[in-house]
């Protein structure tokens, strides 16, 4: 087979126009169940402050006399807790020349860039806020950091024995042990610890490879056939354990070698300044954006959850 002679070919041709799909496509995950599922609240302050509080031990031995004369009973404290409000932003820059030409999947460069910038933001405060770092109150060279998840949940642990976990009030970060398998026993020492505690957990959350640790937990059932469709059920998406059934969630941005065992009504996210878009001063020819939120995480009970920590991640 052989070209004829004198026939005209792309290979040669200098006009051909070239062939660009305007479809652009990004699979990176921008899937955030940590954020999706806290409650919301408002800051007032950069020092963002609440409250916690505790009833006194549940006693057998309340019985007085008929007719007896009152005695009051002790009275304590609530316990003032607080964290730092983080600014986090992401900037997008965009020339005066590359917003005006033609461009393939996009009208707006500008527009792309921003949306672009909105998910990386959404990524980075769902990472900080289930990261293990302490609160950071900042300074003039400093950038303020708010106390992730792991610099909380203290009391209702399962850890390395080589591991150090934080004091639960967000001023330092644990630190890591060995790691070991994520067994069902640890979980269920976990959710009984929490229960006792006073917490009902309702949330598993945790990493793709202890997610399929967790679907291979025997638990009482067997994985099944089902014959009709042809499928195996292998995964575990809902947990029923002694003390609540809780949700199988598997999240991307938090600690890979962490199992967070969660009572959702006591974490919120308390915004000083929410999600906004701010335009910033034009220099030379180029138009620029600003994407910013300045928030805390806050702890209202650590001891309604829990955690597995230090756990093999392949």
């Amino acid at each position: 087979m052989a070209l004829e002679t004198n026939a005209f070919n792309s290979f040669g041709a200098k006009g051909n126009r070239e062939d660009l799909s305007d479809l652009i496509h990004n699979i990176s995950p921008t899937e955030t169940p940590f954020m999706l599922a806290v409650r919301k609240t408002d800051a007032s302050a950069v020092l963002h402050e609440w409250q916690t509080d505790a009833l006194g031990s549940a006693s057998t031995s309340n019985a007085v006399l008929e007719g007896d004369a009152i005695t009051n009973d002790a009275s304590t404290a609530t316990t003032r807790v607080s964290n730092t409000c983080q600014i986090s932003d992401k900037v997008a820059r965009v020339t005066g020349t590359q917003e005006v030409v033609s461009k393939a999947g996009r009208k707006s460069e500008l527009a792309y860039q921003m949306a672009k910038r909105a998910k990386e933001l959404k990524r980075d405060v769902e990472s900080i806020l289930l990261r293990n770092g302490a609160e950071v109150t900042g300074g003039t060279t400093t950038a303020r950091q708010t106390a992730g998840i792991e610099a909380w949940i203290a009391t209702n642990t399962d850890a390395a024995s080589d591991a150090t976990d934080a004091a639960g009030t967000g001023n330092d970060a644990r630190t890591e042990g060995t790691a070991r398998a994520f067994t069902e026993s640890q979980l269920k020492a976990v959710l009984q610890a929490a229960w006792t505690a006073g917490g009902n957990p309702g949330v598993i959350m945790l990493g793709a490879f202890n997610k399929q640790q967790l679907s291979g937990f025997s638990g009482g059932s067997t994985s099944f056939v089902d014959a009709k469709d042809k499928k195996l059920y292998a995964s575990v998406d809902v947990y029923v354990g002694d003390f609540n059934t809780l949700r199988v969630v598997p999240n991307r941005f938090q600690n890979q070698s962490t199992a967070l065992v969660l009572d959702m009504d006591y974490w919120a996210m308390a915004s000083l300044r929410p999600f906004q878009s701010k335009e910033v001063a034009r220099t030379g020819d180029s138009t620029a954006r600003q994407l910013l939120v300045e928030y805390a995480l806050e702890s209202c009970n650590e001891a309604a959850s829990g955690a597995v920590y230090d756990l093999t991640t392949s």
